[in-house]
């Protein structure tokens, strides 16, 4: 996995074989914020924790500090970079079922095995949108997919009303370009792709290459790729122990089969923990951008955004500013709460401060 490459530490690394779900969750739990890498995991190998700091971000990208990131980030998001289509591919090795990959349950409470890390990409009418959803096993190669209303709950129901089963492809494990894209949240018809090949560009000086199947381009470089189709049925999804490590509650949600799965020569399962540190990273860095955006449009200068590991990384923000006019205080905490909607609680605090 060439995300090995690019780790900023040394990983921890379980060489022993080890059989029960439940024991990689507390092994992942107890390693905290640092890689760890399971060599056999019923026979196969599971890493976890890749993007559990910021900071592995900001030395991919040859970044300075987190305030260089937010900048890239919001850079990225507002530009287009085209796509190079390759015939070439790491995952074209074609496997069997989906049970080939080591996909697992995390909790007891959990309704079922889930992946976790998986980006969804689906093309429709001129749009593509790439997006994380969890994914529950049903058996037989279907999935219930988690969909909140958003880009790809409008485009599935759109195939709906239009009487087509919606084509995707799920990527597991691809570059961080990738992964960090599949995160942002920008308007409805933008190509997260193109927010990847622009970040890309920007660390190897060439746009992101694809390859194109089933009319959909994916990421030519990938652990997993699945091909599937939502079929327009529901099935109930859930309990699933959520970013608050509280458990989300059952709901009809679209069932996705499973057509065909490619892996590369010798994958490596990417598994996020539910509400682990890389959890909480993905979801929460792209928000921190965005409240550094909202925020810097009222504030002279803002040295740093914080989602608090309290607030689950989502709920409460900490910004630190350098204060030039009465009211500064005021203003930013009203532009936080309108750059990330979700946030309960928002404290500012003077530049000397480290949040």
């Amino acid at each position: 996995m060439a995300i090995l490459e690019h780790l900023v530490e040394s990983p921890i690394v379980v060489r022993e074989e080890v059989r029960s779900s439940f024991d990689v969750t507390r092994k992942i739990i107890l390693a905290k914020d640092k890689p760890i890498i399971f060599e056999n995991f019923n026979g196969r190998r599971v890493i976890s924790n890749i993007y559990s700091r910021r900071d592995f971000f900001i030395k991919y990208f040859s970044l300075k500090d987190s305030r260089e990131l937010f900048k890239f980030i919001i850079r990225a998001a507002s530009s287009r970079e085209e796509l190079i289509r390759t015939d070439k591919r790491s995952w074209r090795h074609k496997l069997s079922s989906v049970e080939e990959i080591p996909f697992f349950k995390y909790f007891p409470e959990d309704g079922g095995p889930y992946i976790t890390s998986s980006i969804i990409i689906a093309s429709l009418r001129g749009v593509l949108n790439a997006s994380y959803h969890r994914l529950m096993y049903l058996g037989e190669e279907r999935f219930a997919v988690r969909l909140v209303p958003r880009h790809l709950y409008r485009m599935w129901r759109e195939s709906i009303e239009y009487g087509e089963e919606l084509q995707v492809a799920i990527v597991i494990g691809s570059l961080p370009e990738v992964a960090l894209s599949g995160a942002i949240s920008v308007e409805y018809g933008k190509n997260e792709l193109e927010i990847a090949s622009f970040m890309h560009k920007a660390r190897e000086g060439k746009p992101l290459e694809v390859y194109e199947i089933s009319g959909i381009p994916v990421p030519a470089e990938a652990e997993y790729v699945l091909v599937g189709r939502f079929t327009g049925n529901l099935v109930d999804e859930g309990p699933f122990i959520d970013i608050t490590r509280t458990p989300d509650i059952v709901r009809k949600q679209p069932e996705l089969v499973i057509d065909a799965v490619y892996s590369s020569e010798n994958p490596i399962y990417h598994a996020i923990l539910p509400g682990g540190y890389e959890h909480r990273v993905l979801m929460g860095l792209p928000r921190e951008a965005s409240i550094y955006a909202s925020v810097s449009r009222v504030v002279p200068e803002v040295k740093d955004v914080v989602l608090t590991q309290g607030g689950c990384s989502w709920l409460h923000a900490v910004i630190s500013i350098r204060k030039q006019h009465d009211g500064d205080g005021k203003n930013a905490i009203l532009a936080a709460f309108a750059g990330h909607p979700s946030l309960k609680h928002v404290v500012v605090v003077d530049d000397d401060i480290n949040i």
